[in-house]
C-alpha cells in the first residue's frame, strides 16, 4: 500500500443502538469508538467521533436525556456535516442504523470506508 498522508477518519459505530439508553452501556459505546479512535492516531491519522463534538453541542441544546427533541436536533445532522468533510470513516461495533449511514455518506461521496484499522493505508513520513 501506497503511504498517504494522513486522513481524517470519522470513527462510526453504536452510540444509542441496544443500550435502551442505558447511561453505562452508552459510555461503553463511547469508549469503543475512542479507542479506536487511538488505534487510528497510533497510526498516523486524526480520527474525530461524532460524539465527542456533537454530545457537548446537544447538552447546551437543551437535551436532559439520548432521543429527545434537543437531541435529535443535533445529534444526527451534526454527524452527517462531520462526514461530508471527512477522508475516511471506520466502522465500529455492532448494529447501528446511523453508523451504517455515515458509511453510505462517506462512500456516496467517493471516500474510504474501512472496517479494520488495519486496512488504513500507512502515513508517508516526513
Amino acid at each position: 500500500m501506497t503511504p498517504t498522508a494522513p486522513l481524517l477518519v470519522l470513527i462510526a459505530g453504536p452510540y444509542r443502538s441496544g443500550t435502551g439508553d442505558d447511561p453505562a452501556k452508552l459510555a461503553a459505546n463511547v469508549d469503543a469508538m475512542n479507542r479506536a479512535a487511538l488505534e487510528v492516531f497510533r497510526r498516523g491519522h486524526i480520527p474525530l467521533t461524532g460524539e465527542a463534538l456533537a454530545l457537548p453541542l446537544a447538552e447546551l441544546a437543551g437535551s436532559t436525556a439520548p432521543g429527545d427533541a434537543a437531541f435529535d436536533s443535533v445529534f444526527h445532522p451534526y454527524a452527517r456535516l462531520l462526514v461530508a468533510r471527512c477522508d475516511a470513516v471506520l466502522r465500529v461495533g455492532g448494529p447501528s442504523a446511523g453508523a451504517d449511514e455515515m458509511v453510505e455518506i462517506a462512500r456516496g461521496r467517493g471516500a474510504a470506508a474501512f472496517t479494520s484499522v488495519d486496512e488504513l493505508p500507512p502515513v508517508a513520513r516526513t
